[in-house]
C-alpha cells in the first residue's frame, strides 16, 4: 500500500463523503486550524494504485510532556474497506515511525474513530500499541438522528427535556440569537471562562477558539448560539456543521441562571438549525465513560455526568470508540505518561 500526500482540499473532503465513522476533526478546515496554531500537519492518503482506501490527518504536537505525533479520530476507513483495517493501521505506523524520527517525536498517539470492538482493540495491541494515559479527544459520544419530523424528535426526547423546551418556547424573555461575527466571540469566551472555573477544568486559550472560528467560517460551517433570559447572556454554543452532521462542539452557561431553562432552548435550536442546513445526525460530542442509560448517570461521580445527563434527555444513542492508543518510540515517553496520570487523577477523570 503506498502512502502519499494529499494536496487537494476537494480529493479530501470527496473522500470522507463516504465514510460512516467521521467527525470534523477530519475535515480539511480541522487541518487548516491547526496550521494557523503553528502545528505541522500531514494529510496522508493510502492508495492501492489509483484507488484510494483511507485517509489520516497526523499533527506534529509539541507540549511540555513532549514531542509527539498525534491523529485524531483517524484514519478513516469506509465500509467497504473495513477488511484492510489492519493492513492501513500497520502502513500508518511504518510511515510515522519514519516522520517520528525526522520531527524527533517521542510518541505516536491515535484517538481511533473505530467502533470499540474486541477485533479493533486487538489490531492495534498486535502492532505494540497500549491504551494512553488520558484520552486527546471523545471516546463516548451521543448521536441523534434529526431526520425524523421535529415534532417526532421532541417526542423521542426525555420528557422533562421535551416541557422545558416548549416552556421555554413559551417565555419572552427568553431569546436565542445566532451570529458569524467574530466580534462577538469575546462573549462567548467570557461565558465559557465562567463555565470552566465552575466546573474546574482549564479553558483553551481565546486565541485557539478564535482560529478554530476563523478556520470553519469562510465555508459558512461554523455558528455562535446566544442564549439570553431579559437580555442578559446566560447560555452560549459554538456549534460546527460538517458532512450533514451537526457537532456540539463548545457549549458555556452561568450557573445563577440554570432555574431558566435557556441551555435547553439554545440546544434545540442548534438542533433546528442541522435540519435546515440538510443535516442528518446532531453530534452532542462526549459524555462521561462507563455509562449506558440516564439512570446510570445518576449514580455516577463522574465530573461530565451532570452534561451528559443534559445531552442524553434530548434523546439519541451512545456510541464507543477504541480508546486512544500510545506507541512509545522512546524512554521520554515514560515521563509523559506519569505527568498525564497524575493530571488525570486530579481531574476526577
Amino acid at each position: 500500500m503506498e502512502i502519499n500526500e494529499i494536496q487537494e482540499k476537494e480529493v479530501w473532503e470527496n473522500f470522507l463523503l463516504n465514510c460512516s465513522e467521521k467527525t470534523f476533526l477530519n475535515s480539511w478546515n480541522w487541518g487548516e486550524f491547526q496550521k494557523r496554531e503553528g502545528n505541522k500537519i500531514w494529510r496522508l492518503g493510502f492508495f492501492e494504485g489509483d484507488k484510494l482506501n483511507s485517509v489520516a490527518l497526523v499533527l506534529k504536537i509539541k507540549a511540555k510532556r513532549g514531542t509527539f505525533l498525534f491523529v485524531p479520530h483517524g484514519p478513516n476507513v469506509p465500509e467497504e474497506n473495513k477488511e484492510k483495517s489492519k493492513e492501513i493501521l500497520k502502513s500508518l505506523v511504518t510511515k510515522l515511525k519514519e516522520v517520528a524520527k525526522d520531527e524527533k517525536a517521542h510518541f505516536i498517539r491515535i484517538s481511533p474513530i473505530w467502533k470499540r470492538t474486541p477485533e479493533n482493540k486487538e489490531i492495534f495491541k498486535s502492532l505494540g500499541f497500549r491504551e494512553a494515559p488520558i484520552h486527546m479527544h471523545p471516546e463516548v459520544t451521543w448521536e441523534l438522528d434529526i431526520s425524523p419530523s421535529e415534532e417526532d424528535i421532541l417526542m423521542g426526547m426525555r420528557k422533562t427535556t421535551r416541557y422545558l423546551i416548549r416552556k421555554a418556547k413559551k417565555d419572552k424573555d427568553i431569546k436565542v440569537e445566532t451570529t458569524t461575527d467574530i466580534k462577538k466571540l469575546p462573549d462567548f469566551y467570557k461565558i465559557y471562562c465562567a463555565t470552566a472555573k465552575r466546573h474546574h477544568f482549564v479553558p483553551f486559550p481565546e486565541h485557539y477558539v478564535r482560529n478554530q472560528f476563523l478556520s470553519f467560517l469562510p465555508d459558512n460551517q461554523i455558528l455562535l448560539f446566544f442564549g439570553k433570559y431579559k437580555e442578559h447572556l446566560v447560555s452560549t454554543a459554538i456549534i460546527v456543521f460538517w458532512q450533514k452532521v451537526g457537532f456540539y462542539h463548545y457549549g458555556a452557561s452561568l450557573s445563577k441562571f440554570n432555574k431558566f431553562p435557556v441551555s435547553y432552548l439554545v440546544q434545540w435550536e442548534a438542533i433546528r438549525e442541522a435540519k435546515k442546513r440538510g443535516c442528518l445526525l446532531y453530534n452532542f460530542w462526549g459524555i462521561a465513560p462507563g455509562i449506558n442509560t440516564p439512570q446510570d448517570l445518576k449514580k455516577s461521580k463522574h465530573p461530565w455526568a451532570g452534561l451528559s445527563l443534559f445531552k442524553m434527555g434530548f434523546g439519541g444513542q451512545i456510541k464507543r470508540y477504541v480508546k486512544t492508543q500510545d506507541l512509545p518510540l522512546s524512554s521520554f515517553y515514560w515521563l509523559t505518561f506519569v505527568f498525564e496520570k497524575i493530571r488525570k487523577f486530579k481531574r476526577g477523570l
